[in-house]
């Protein structure tokens, strides 16, 4: 069966529509303040918007999304914790975590997909593949590339940087779990969505 042009132009609005409200929705996390570290990394809540897009739109999306964002960044606008914004915040300690934000997403959404498997599944088994999703993509491949990050920008070891980048694991782990709070919510009240863009 082959789509008409019509149903074809709106699942592609749609999609379009999905990327643009990710990308919002990370900008609204950077309303909630940020705290400040020595480390030169501070603590916000805009990571679980990564995960939120990689769990919720898929791979494919949930890159586009946070891709999106940091290009609204790069331009200047203010929308990083703290009313950060422009070019100069990628060359920052910090620069390593932003970095990785669309590949996070990428990773949460594909672990999402592959966990969630095809078919209807119950909201709290999405819950839980959503929390190894976040795990795996929202704090495994951001810390990795802010470890990278602090080593190259921070001039630290990789031992000081690992250890430093540990203060932000306890609040990642509340957010992964958030995240799996709001997806088990999201499968009560649609079942049909797509988590990690898997297939129904």
């Amino acid at each position: 069966m082959y789509m008409t042009t019509d149903h074809r132009s709106e699942t592609r609005a749609q999609r379009i529509a999905l990327v643009a409200l990710f990308a919002a929705l990370m900008a609204a996390f950077g309303l909630i303040p940020k705290i400040d570290l020595p480390l030169g990394v501070p603590i916000t809540a805009q990571t679980m918007g990564v995960m939120l897009a990689g769990c919720m739109l898929g791979a494919a999306m949930g890159f586009q999304a946070l891709l999106l964002f940091l290009a609204a960044v790069a331009l200047g606008l203010p929308l990083l914790s703290g009313g950060r914004g422009g070019m100069g915040v990628f060359f920052l300690p910090s620069a390593g975590y932003l970095l990785s934000y669309p590949l996070a997403a990428a990773v949460a959404g594909l672990v999402m997909r592959n966990l969630a498997g095809k078919g209807p599944s119950s909201p709290m088994r999405l819950a839980a593949c959503a929390f190894v999703a976040s795990v795996l993509g929202g704090i495994v491949v951001v810390h990795v590339f802010g470890v990278v990050g602090l080593m190259l920008l921070a001039k630290l070891s990789l031992v000081q940087a690992a250890v430093g980048t540990l203060v932000f694991v306890p609040g990642d782990l509340v957010k992964c779990v958030l995240v799996a709070l709001i997806v088990h919510t999201v499968a009560r009240g649609l079942p049909d969505w797509r988590f990690g863009g898997r297939r129904l």
